[in-house]
């Protein structure tokens, strides 16, 4: 079965280029030209990924954003912004988007990133939704416990309240303690970006979200540490 792309954007020549080369590449597409819109066929269709644009009439791309995630929906969302602002796109991404790419952009990295997105989310379903049956499915670090049957982590015994972004990053981190990954080796492992050369401010910002919910004191991090100049590591605590 094709995978839906909803495409939220009031440019109406960015949709039909958008369109063509996702339908080119085997996708089913939905698209919405106003926020109000975009959010109705989101929350309605259940797409597989949503290309949103930050400005939009009737509801701007971080209300629209916003809104899905308050539904709990873990749909990917790629925001699709002209501002080079910094603040924009650490906004979309605390808001819950899972990545930013800025116009213009090229097709081909556009159509990668929403590949890597989509295989992902394809990841995650492929794994048991059942207690972990053995210790080979669980790793337990001290006071966090990721159990990969549940597809959950665990602090003192009770549960973290993680995006799946969030659990895939702690996952992959606790999988190997005290090893350093730069920022680029985790959007590569854990954004599955595969060679990722580029702005890697998503995983700073998957960080801070991650301690804020882990750590006794996220300004004082005793799990996910920082090596500066080098990337971050899991320690047991």
């Amino acid at each position: 079965m094709s995978k839906r792309i909803l495409i939220v954007e009031d440019e109406k020549n960015i949709v039909d280029i958008l369109s063509f080369n996702l339908s080119k590449e085997g996708y089913d597409t939905l698209e919405a030209y106003d926020g109000q819109a975009g959010l109705k066929l989101a929350l309605e269709e259940n797409p597989d990924l949503i290309l949103l644009d930050l400005m939009l009439p009737k509801m701007n791309g971080f209300d629209v954003c916003k809104a899905v995630r308050a539904e709990n929906r873990s749909t990917p969302i790629i925001m699709l912004t002209a501002r080079e602002e910094e603040t924009d796109k650490v906004l979309g991404l605390e808001l819950g988007a899972d990545d930013y790419i800025t116009k213009p952009f090229s097709m081909r990295e556009l159509l990668a990133r929403v590949k890597a997105n989509i295989r992902r989310i394809d990841m995650i379903s492929d794994q048991p939704q059942a207690p972990a049956a053995s210790a080979a499915d669980r790793l337990e670090r001290g006071r966090i416990l990721v159990d990969m049957g549940l597809l959950m982590a665990f602090k003192d015994n009770r549960a973290l309240d993680l995006t799946q972004r969030e659990y895939e990053l702690l996952k992959f981190m606790a999988a190997q303690p005290d090893k350093v990954f730069s920022r680029e080796a985790l959007m590569e492992h854990v954004w599955n970006y595969e060679g990722y050369v580029g702005d890697v401010r998503a995983v700073d910002v998957a960080v801070r979200r991650l301690r804020e919910k882990i750590e006794d004191d996220p300004a004082n991090p005793s799990f996910i540490i920082t090596r500066r100049g080098l990337g971050y590591l899991f320690h047991e605590g």
